[in-house]
């Protein structure tokens, strides 16, 4: 049975007890084959595809035949730009592609709420009432909030984007600040523990609970 509760957390990281996570999102059974499936179309779509190697016909230069057919006591050749010459094209090299492949959106929606259910069964998620308020990028402030709480790794979901506390997090390699909108299966299962600030808990349940 999936954890439905999670601790409550005040502004400056101190526990103020427990509150009720909605089951629908938070209290779905994991299955690894259908995270495992929406995490490959996450990494798909984030692939550039820009990888391109030039064929034979493609390379400059080897237009005539380097040296006649016959009766040269080496190995006929057509040009210097043959595979097997250094300098030559590529054979069966990579082009330019997209690497994506559709993926059912009901899908996507039960792959996130289960991620976030793997969370709370491990008890692993977090309610911030408010975050600490960061006027400028202060890497330390957030750092001092995390080991308040005790824990070094955390996914930090806010309401919307706050670009300071992403450059606040950019020095905490095990630390990431996400809006709700940007939410995805990757990021919550890499990392091990989940905050979220109130007024996020209530736009993930918008986003989810339809």
């Amino acid at each position: 049975m999936v954890n439905l509760k999670a601790k409550l957390l005040d502004r400056e990281g101190n526990l103020r007890g427990e509150m009720e996570l909605p089951g629908d999102i938070f209290g779905v059974e994991p299955k690894e084959a259908i995270l495992h499936e929406v995490v490959r179309w996450q990494r798909a779509r984030w692939r550039a595809g820009t990888a391109s190697t030039k064929t034979r016909g493609e390379v400059r230069g080897g237009g005539r035949k380097p040296w006649r057919q016959k009766h040269t006591g080496r190995a006929r050749q057509g040009s210097i730009r043959a595979p097997q010459w250094v300098g030559g094209g590529v054979v069966h090299g990579p082009k330019p592609r997209s690497y994506e492949f559709k993926l059912n959106k009901k899908v996507r929606r039960l792959g996130l709420k289960m991620a976030l259910s793997s969370r709370a069964l491990l008890d692993r998620v977090f309610i911030a009432e408010a975050l600490p308020i960061v006027e400028r990028p202060k890497t330390k402030l957030l750092w001092d909030y995390l080991k308040r709480i005790g824990i070094d790794s955390a996914l930090i979901v806010v309401p919307k984007r706050d670009k300071i506390l992403e450059k606040s997090a950019n020095n905490l390699p095990s630390v990431k600040v996400l809006a709700v909108e940007g939410l995805n299966v990757y990021d919550v299962l890499k990392h091990e523990n989940l905050i979220i600030e109130r007024d996020a808990l209530n736009k993930i349940e918008e986003r989810l609970g339809r």
